[in-house]
């Protein structure tokens, strides 16, 4: 047991999870405390235990279904399984109790037939037992896996549910739930019906994902399933290449980062630097200690809200980058006084107003995809030009509160650079900063320049992921 405990940590750090040694020893000491044999009790006491962000649980839980799987003899992957054989008898004895209700028919092996309708009779009595076993039966009878076969989970997934056919059985539900109500359904009965057994179809699709996989541990071997189904967190996603399900799990996860910088900018402002002696209210307070100078009084300066100014790169390469982006300067414009945003491809527009008023970000980065004037001749990056027209048409906007934002990959197409603008804009703004979505390995290499610019700039980060997002806002906070 300690040894698979031990595997499950290293295998938790593996996937991202910052799981220290104390954790670790906590998470030891957590499971003497409650039944062993209480599987649900056991892994929300490792979740306790292990699990500090809620964007962590779904591998935690991932992690935990591969090292903690039922184990036995019944899973592996086999055609001559005779506890399946057991599984098959004792369903075949409940269909015959169900036609035996009916018109009495029965015996033999269940068909597909019969197992579609077992199954249908279990999701429209909600039984959870019987719909565990038809999960299993369904794997056993319609997912054709083989020992030693190099083929993932997600291909027998889909065998199973092909021949399964919910959504004809969704259809088929609601028409006997309709037929059996006294005087039909009404709008809301209907769609609460339907809420019910979609829920039961897709805890029987879970089931179903559990039941693969545990064939497919007891087949390959923990660790070997474990490195099979390791996903990177949401904070360690490449902003280039995330799925639809990665990119929603990204703009959640905004949103903490945002109320981070948040809190950092007040605690910044609060305990910013004392100003000069303050003579007069020094002098007043001497007066309690005998005209002794004991408590100097100083002036605070009255801190402001700093403006933040983005120019962002979208051309095709950096897209994907500059939208999240584009949401993480959406979620902070309370946090500044102002924010100005400008995006650019070989021309620039600012796009300020398409984010003001706007409650639906989504539909203010598509406004901003497809509404801005980004296009001076033939669509690809200019950097100098955009830059250049930047400078002439709001230069004088720049001001000692304004924080510069760029966002790109410097890739300019050999274009001139004008990298004096940067240096110009270093000199009246608060700070610059430059954020590139490249690796740091690809910097400076083909038509990169981002050296010409990054020589003008306060800071010069590498903003792939979340993490590294994060990274950048710390030193900005």
């Amino acid at each position: 047991m300690l040894d698979l405990l031990s595997g499950f940590i290293v295998e938790l750090r593996r996937a991202g999870l910052p799981v220290s040694l104390t954790e670790n020893l906590d998470a030891m000491a957590a499971v003497t405390h409650i039944p062993i044999e209480d599987r649900a009790a056991f892994k929300y006491a490792l979740a306790a235990t292990l699990v500090k962000n809620d964007s962590h649980w779904r591998a935690f839980e991932t992690v935990f279904e591969v090292y903690f799987s039922h184990r036995g003899p019944q899973y592996n992957v086999t055609d001559e399984n005779m506890s399946d054989g057991d599984l098959e008898q004792w369903l075949q004895e409940q269909m015959e109790q169900m036609q035996q209700q009916g018109d009495g028919s029965g015996g033999g092996d269940m068909s597909p037939e019969e197992l579609a309708e077992m199954l249908y009779r279990a999701m429209m009595q909600g039984d959870d037992a019987l719909m565990r076993a038809m999960a299993r039966s369904a794997v056993s009878k319609y997912a054709g896996m083989e020992p030693g076969r190099p083929v993932g989970g997600t291909y027998y997934l889909y065998r199973t549910l092909r021949n399964l056919d919910l959504e004809g059985m969704l259809d088929r539900l609601m028409e006997e739930a309709q037929q059996d109500a006294p005087e039909g359904l009404t709008d809301l009965e209907q769609r609460l019906e339907r809420e019910e057994f979609q829920h039961r179809i897709d805890e029987l699709k879970k089931e179903i994902e559990a039941e693969i996989r545990r064939r497919l541990v007891a087949d390959r071997g923990v660790e070997a399933m474990a490195k099979t189904l390791r996903k990177p967190l949401p904070e360690d996603v490449d902003f280039m290449h995330a799925s639809r399900d990665e990119m929603a799990a990204i703009r959640k996860a905004i949103q903490p980062l945002t109320r981070k910088l948040a809190a950092r900018l007040a605690r910044k402002r609060k305990h910013k630097r004392r100003g000069p002696l303050d003579f007069r209210a020094t002098v007043r307070a001497s007066l309690s200690y005998g005209g002794v100078p004991a408590e100097p009084k100083f002036r605070y300066p009255r801190p402001n809200k700093p403006e933040l100014i983005v120019v962002a790169d979208i051309s095709g390469s950096v897209a994907a980058f500059a939208r999240f982006t584009l949401h993480l300067v959406y979620a902070l414009q309370a946090q500044f006084s102002k924010v100005r945003s400008f995006v650019f491809i070989d021309g620039i527009d600012e796009v300020t107003h398409l984010f003001q008023g706007e409650e639906d970000i989504t539909r203010a980065v598509h406004r901003v995809n497809t509404e801005a004037d980004v296009i001076w001749v033939d669509g690809h990056s200019d950097y100098g030009h955009a830059f250049q027209v930047f400078w002439d048409n709001w230069g004088t906007e720049i001001n000692p509160k304004s924080t510069v934002l760029f966002l790109g990959d410097a890739r300019n197409n050999y274009h001139a650079t004008n990298a004096w603008i940067l240096k110009e804009a270093g000199k009246k703004a608060r700070n610059v900063f430059w954020l590139n979505p490249e690796p740091r390995s690809y910097w400076d290499t083909g038509d990169s320049v981002i050296g010409d610019y990054g020589a003008h700039c306060d800071g010069v980060f590498e903003c792939r992921n979340l993490r590294q997002l994060e990274t950048f806002v710390d030193h900005l906070a």
